[in-house]
């Protein structure tokens, strides 16, 4: 029996590897293709960010996080969203900085950021109702959920808007494709992608639950790690490339996604209790945005250097640190 397990638990981290391979080689052929189509047809690659890239990389959050909620796993739907935007704020764009510095467009520090800090700090108001509004319990309603999805219709119409800005595509010469070649390129990256982080999270789970850790501590780590796998092998190829708009247009472009659509949806679908231990990770979230925000006006302005990326990247490791030595 036990000589079954840990062929079982092998398979797993076999498994696991091959999430990894295939996460990347989606990720490449996602950047190449909406490069493409954003040259092609004038937008720019912070909208290509924001919208396509940023939506098909935060799949795996949603599949894991209605998964988690219609099987009464609240906090690990929770603690995969708000630990998803942790590891994306602070673990993703300081490895995609540390690769290249990230160059930040005027808009991002002035709307995009701050947008991101909003979707924080909105999530604490609708969820904390015993603090706030001296309710018996904390929960997600549908009223909550509908609030939420109301200003991710704003976020769409603002990019909307926005969506003509500019073509600015970064220093390398992007690589252009025949429409419909770009087209499945895009569609093969994003399927790669759900795919890849899929089964990479599907592992990361079965390995952590042999260890014993809480359903918290892996919907706040594991779970938020691997869902966020799209992301950082998405941010990290754009990064390499020069294509910093994608790089971080993502990243924020995904965290408001996480919060206002995700989250909306979950909880439209079914309401869930919250646990107010999960302040914690949010203060955590809003502070790590505050700090961005500050990046953007020292040393060089609008502009991600790599000991500040070098500095989020510490900070993820203290705030993991720390998750693990409470459990």
């Amino acid at each position: 029996m036990l000589s079954y397990f840990f062929e079982g638990l092998t398979f797993q981290f076999i498994d696991l590897l091959l999430g990894f391979v295939i996460l990347i080689k989606g990720a490449d052929f996602l950047v190449n293709g909406s490069s493409s189509i954003a040259k092609k047809n004038g937008i720019s690659n912070l909208a290509i960010g924001l919208t396509v890239v940023a939506f098909g990389t935060s799949m795996p959050e949603l599949i894991v996080s209605l998964l988690s909620a219609l099987e009464g796993k609240n906090d690990a739907s929770f603690g995969n969203v708000i630990g998803s935007n942790n590891f994306n704020l602070l673990f993703i764009l300081g490895i995609s900085g540390l690769i290249y510095p990230l160059i930040v467009q005027r808009n991002t520090v002035k709307y995009e950021v701050p947008l991101s800090l909003l979707a924080a700090g909105i999530l604490f108001l609708l969820v904390n109702d015993r603090v706030l509004w001296n309710a018996e319990n904390n929960t997600m309603s549908r009223l909550d959920s509908f609030i939420l999805l109301l200003c991710f219709g704003g976020f769409l119409l603002y990019i909307y808007r926005t969506m003509k800005a500019g073509a600015d595509l970064g220093a390398e010469e992007i690589k252009i494709y025949k429409t419909g070649i770009a087209v499945g390129m895009v569609a093969l990256g994003l399927a790669m992608l759900i795919g890849g982080g899929t089964t990479v999270v599907n592992s990361a789970t079965s390995i952590a639950q042999y260890y014993g850790l809480s359903e918290k501590l892996i919907g706040l780590t594991i779970l938020a790690a691997g869902t966020s796998l799209p992301e950082l092998a998405t941010s990290a190829v754009a990064a390499y490339r020069r294509n910093t708009d994608i790089a971080i247009g993502n990243v924020i472009g995904s965290n408001i996604f996480n919060i206002f659509f995700i989250l909306g949806i979950t909880g439209l679908i079914n309401p869930m209790p919250y646990n107010s231990i999960m302040n914690f990770d949010l203060y955590v979230l809003m502070v790590s945005t505050i700090a961005l925000m500050l990046f953007m006006f020292t040393y060089n302005q609008r502009k991600l250097d790599r000991w500040e990326a070098f500095m989020l990247l510490a900070g993820y490791i203290a705030y993991t640190v720390y998750l693990v030595g409470m459990e």
